[in-house]
């Protein structure tokens, strides 16, 4: 698993290096069980702050991706993926509620949300 980081982007160096590890989790490339670099590697390899790698660790610990062992270190949690999943579909779901309400109170029809939604949807394909 490669991290990068850089100064140049307007998220902080913690939020980029947990999206980075949820993506690896997410796609496979990280497996369930897993051992995650220790906060004081990445941190030396990054040539950051070890503080700023713990607040990245326990951002994925809140979210349920890792879990950590005292003395043992960091591991990719069982339970991560489909939790993660249902999560972020409800959070889905409650911004298309909002969206449709907008749509239907400003006379806005189904197939001219459908054709924004695949528009936005490709947008960075």
């Amino acid at each position: 698993m490669e991290i990068v980081v850089s100064n140049k982007v307007s998220r902080p160096l913690y939020e980029q290096i947990a999206s980075q590890i949820k993506a690896a989790i997410m796609s496979g490339e990280l497996k369930a069980g897993e051992a995650i670099p220790s906060v004081r590697s990445l941190a030396k390899s990054l040539h950051i702050s070890i503080l700023t790698v713990q607040k990245a660790y326990a951002t994925l610990q809140e979210d349920g991706f890792i879990e950590t062992t005292a003395g043992k270190g960091c591991y990719v949690s069982a339970q991560n993926q489909d939790f993660y999943l249902e999560k972020q579909q409800k959070k889905i779901e409650e911004h298309f509620s909002e969206a449709i309400e907008i749509a239907r109170g400003s006379g806005i029809s189904f197939d001219k949300l459908i054709d924004l939604l695949t528009l936005l949807y490709q947008e960075d394909d």
